[in-house]
C-alpha cells in the first residue's frame, strides 16, 4: 500500500509521514463520500504499525463533510488508551463544522500541526 494517495484530479490528496512513533496523516481538498475511503484505507494503514499517537492534518481540507466526521469519530473508537488522536482543523471548511455538530467537545481540535506535536512531544525534565 502506498504511502499517500491521489483521488480524482484535485478532488484529495492524502500522505503520511512520521515524527517518531506519531504518525501525521496530511489531507488536502475534498473530503466527502467519493473520496473517504481512500482516507479510511491510508488511516487503516498507519494504525497497523501501532502508532503512539495519530495526528490528521485538515489544514488544506477545501471540504469537509458528515462522513469525513463519521471517520475522526472512527478513528478515536479504533486507537487504544492512552493513544490519542488530534485533529488540525481551522476556519470555516473543517473546525466550523466540527463545532457545529459538538464534534470539537469530543475531538482533541488543535489549529495547527506544529501546536500538536508540541503538545503530544514528551515533557523534558
Amino acid at each position: 500500500m502506498p504511502d499517500h494517495f491521489e483521488s480524482s484530479p484535485s478532488t484529495l490528496m492524502c500522505a503520511h509521514t512520521w515524527r517518531d512513533t506519531t504518525v501525521v496523516i496530511t489531507c488536502s481538498g475534498v473530503v466527502d463520500m467519493l473520496t473517504v475511503p481512500d482516507l479510511n484505507q491510508l488511516i487503516a494503514t498507519a494504525l497497523d504499525k501501532q502508532p503512539s499517537a495519530v495526528i490528521i492534518d485538515l489544514t488544506e481540507t477545501t471540504f469537509f463533510a458528515s462522513c469525513g466526521m463519521s471517520t475522526l469519530v472512527d478513528t478515536q473508537a479504533q486507537l487504544p488508551p492512552g493513544v490519542p488522536l488530534v485533529v488540525v482543523a481551522d476556519g470555516p471548511a473543517t473546525r466550523r463544522p466540527l463545532e457545529l455538530v459538538g464534534l470539537a467537545d469530543v475531538l482533541t481540535i488543535r489549529p495547527t500541526l506544529d501546536i500538536a506535536l508540541q503538545e503530544l512531544a514528551p515533557a523534558k525534565s
